[in-house]
């Protein structure tokens, strides 16, 4: 159960994450990628943080190589949020995906902490 609202907080967070991410490209841009993601992958604005794979691949199909920069900015807000230092350039190890579990890894022990 305890477990269950950190898993809330973290998906709370993404989902702002991405929101302001997407926002940096302005609020029609934002609207338009919302459309393309439901229409064309299947996949509503709430159901990213369970679907952050499919999220991705649909992002780099959408900017090619554009879609690290967008990643970044994601990730950078998502980090700032669970309180958690971002250096990702998108060249590394590691893939969005990758690092959006890092993230949530990072805030559930301190959720849990807390909780208890």
């Amino acid at each position: 159960m305890k477990r269950t609202r950190a898993r809330q907080k973290f998906e709370e967070m993404l989902c702002e994450s991405v929101d302001e991410g997407l926002s940096s490209l302005g609020e029609s841009a934002k609207q338009a990628i919302y459309y393309y993601l439901e229409k064309g992958f299947n996949l509503n604005k709430q159901e990213i943080p369970r679907k952050v794979k499919d999220f991705a691949t649909a992002i780099e199909k959408f900017f090619g190589v554009g879609a690290n920069f967008l990643e970044a900015l994601i990730l950078k807000q998502l980090y700032e949020k669970v309180g958690e230092s971002f250096n990702w350039d998108g060249s590394g190890d590691l893939n969005f995906s990758e690092c959006v579990a890092l993230a949530k890894q990072s805030i559930e022990p301190e959720q849990l902490k807390v909780e208890i």
